[in-house]
């Protein structure tokens, strides 16, 4: 089944077709780590998961690469700021780097949290200071640069295709369109590939250059480090829409000026997360970090479901009415496994009824269809409440999709049913007996499990089983 996916360059849907058959490289813009997390940004990192296990579901093996930024990330994104992690330092007494460690284990913790798997590489910007020299030198070589007021700027008029991602006018951006604050410029949408000289004095992280002691502009270290990882040329570039405009306008425009060549071919952007109708940022003073709905009483996977929810292209609002929606969904949704996992193994994938392959086959053509994962969880419940799919392969597909929707169904325990092997025989042969209304021998079988200490609870939703300890 083919993958589609909605590419931001060129604006459609695209069949998905990797550079090397089955081997994807896949770069994703990762945290700037001065703050915690938010959950609009751990928004982005579950559909990056998302998108990351639907292609592995797929058969597809995924070298995924995230950078850490601990340098150069500038409060504004166009060269209009000072660097996040020295704003921290300052603000708080501690050195960059102790910062940026804090809130590097800080992220891990949370995507560790929600079931994000991990990058395959995780690369820290202060660690690649000479990958991005280097691709600086081969930019500077091709005749993209100039340098002026000390720093070392990317000319983007001498770029024909500057923009072409984020649909840019390059008329209106000579112009003027984007406010020239830095007048060292020639055009406003230039930006910083080296700073020796910035409004800030005695910036505390510096390394030796061939333009003189300074720090990287922020763009460079994408570029830098997913060409080191994934070659010059790869498959997939994720990030939050924010990006479009300016940061991978810019990776595109550096990466393509050095290389000559075309440098990614599927660009793969997630929408916001508002509340009440306005972005989460930390800026704005308005976020909610993963911890805090820990401390009100949530689980992390409670929030993973409700972003699956929503498609990722779709901007998501941000309430707890809704986020209790999902938590009850996800509650209700772990009982059912739970019921099927104390009366049912689950069976091999190939041997499905054609019932539960209907509806997986749905399921695949939702999640392979642009990660349509709302329909995908119609699929789910679908499958959970027909009578026509036995219960092992209720249970063997929900394995499957869980595989893309990353719930951990295949780990869930009942914290109060912990029976032997020969209990959860007799358990299994009272719930047939009743299924075949063969009420005198289920009732002997009752007796038999509370003999054993197994207090029973039958339900509209179905039997219920506690052992005291």
């Amino acid at each position: 089944m083919n993958v589609r996916l909605y590419n931001t360059l060129g604006r459609e849907m695209q069949d998905f077709t990797p550079i090397n058959k089955s081997e994807v490289g896949m770069y994703c813009c990762g945290p700037t780590v001065y703050n915690y997390a938010h959950i609009g940004n751990l928004r982005t990192y579950v559909f990056e998961d998302l998108l990351r296990r639907a292609l592995e579901f797929n058969n597809f093996n995924v070298n995924h690469v995230m950078n850490i930024t601990d340098v150069g990330h500038l409060t504004g994104d166009a060269d209009d700021g000072e660097d996040k992690l020295e704003k921290s330092a300052r603000e708080t007494g501690k050195t960059p780097e102790e910062i940026s460690q804090f809130y590097t284990k800080a992220f891990f913790n949370d995507i560790d949290r929600l079931n994000i798997k991990r990058p395959n590489t995780a690369c820290v910007a202060t660690k690649h200071i000479g990958n991005m020299i280097g691709l600086i030198k081969r930019i500077e070589a091709n005749g993209f640069t100039y340098s002026a007021g000390g720093n070392v700027y990317f000319d983007t008029a001498k770029f024909e295709k500057y923009g072409d991602l984020a649909l840019l006018d390059r008329q209106k951006l000579r112009a003027g369109a984007r406010i020239a604050v830095d007048g060292n410029k020639k055009n406003p949408a230039d930006f910083v590939l080296w700073f020796t000289n910035s409004k800030f004095e005695n910036h505390l992280m510096q390394w030796d250059s061939p333009w003189g002691k300074g720090y990287p502009g922020w763009h460079i270290e994408c570029s830098a480090m997913s060409m080191k990882y994934l070659g010059e040329q790869f498959d997939i570039h994720c990030g939050g829409i924010d990006h479009i405009p300016i940061h991978h306008t810019n990776e595109i425009a550096q990466s393509e000026a050095a290389t000559g060549k075309k440098w990614v071919n599927y660009w793969i952007h997630g929408e916001f997360l508002l509340m009440e109708k306005q972005k989460m940022a930390k800026s704005a003073g308005n976020f909610i970090t993963l911890q805090t709905l820990v401390d009100k009483g949530y689980e992390p996977l409670d929030y993973r479901y409700f972003c699956l929810g929503g498609h990722y292209r779709s901007q998501l609002v941000f309430n707890f009415e809704s986020l209790d929606a999902a938590k009850n969904a996800r509650n209700n949704l772990n009982e059912r496994v739970i019921k099927l996992k104390t009366s049912v193994d689950a069976t091999a994938i190939e041997n499905i009824d054609s019932a539960a392959g209907e509806i997986f086959k749905n399921f695949k053509e939702s999640v392979c269809n642009d990660l349509n994962t709302p329909k995908a969880l119609a699929c789910m419940w679908q499958l959970l409440k027909t009578n026509e799919v036995s219960e092992a392969d209720k249970l063997s597909v929900l394995y499957e999709m869980d595989k893309v929707f990353g719930l951990q169904l295949d780990s869930l325990e009942a914290d109060s049913v912990e029976l032997t092997e020969e209990e959860l025989c007799i358990v299994k042969e009272r719930e047939n007996a009743r299924a075949e209304k063969d009420w005198t021998k289920a009732d002997e079988l009752r007796d038999k499990l509370l003999e054993l200490g197994i207090e029973i609870k039958d339900t509209a939703k179905g039997a219920e089983y506690k052992k005291n300890k």
